[in-house]
């Protein structure tokens, strides 16, 4: 089966990340299982998306009851669950307003745009990454990373950036 799924990739998916030779069949906590019964710790999180582990009883739960009633509502309407869940960050956090983002671009995208906004008034607009970093497929994330493969055929780049070693 394992196979196949490699095949599966290999003909329909674009290649546009440097995959672990496993196939992973489920998630417990922060385990993973590969299609060979084989348990990994998953220090990966899904990159930060899995934060909580896999498949906790109460997550799912919820996941379950939101799904019947509202799997998705954009931005564009009042939603219940978007307004508490702002309302309890805002309160954790001391003040202000939540940006709900729908991606790892566009949350890099607005953490750019509020870098730069915040400096302008003092023509300070430079932001410094590390080398090797990975911000993202968006033309500014390309331009934020510090990695030279990543940006190869992309000039001009969003000029602004910097990178330093990260040790």
């Amino acid at each position: 089966m394992s196979n196949n799924i490699k095949n599966q990739f290999k003909q329909f998916v674009a290649p546009t990340y440097g995959r672990f030779p496993l196939t992973l069949d489920r998630g417990k906590g922060s385990y993973v299982w590969d299609s060979n019964d084989k348990k990994y710790l998953d220090l990966g999180g899904g990159i930060a998306v899995n934060c909580l582990g896999h498949s906790h009883p109460e997550i799912s739960q919820t996941l379950s009851e939101q799904s019947s009633r509202l799997i998705h509502c954009s931005n564009l309407y009042h939603f219940e669950g978007q307004s508490q869940l702002a309302e309890n960050l805002s309160k954790r956090i001391g003040s202000g307003r939540v940006f709900f983002c729908n991606s790892g671009a566009e949350s890099s995208e607005v953490m750019i745009k509020l870098a730069r906004r915040s400096k302008q008034v003092e023509g300070r607009f430079e932001i410094i990454t590390a080398e090797n970093s990975f911000h993202g497929r968006t033309m500014a994330g390309i331009s934020a990373t510090g990695q030279a493969k990543v940006k190869d055929g992309f000039a001009p780049l969003l000029q602004g950036f910097s990178h330093v070693p990260f040790n």
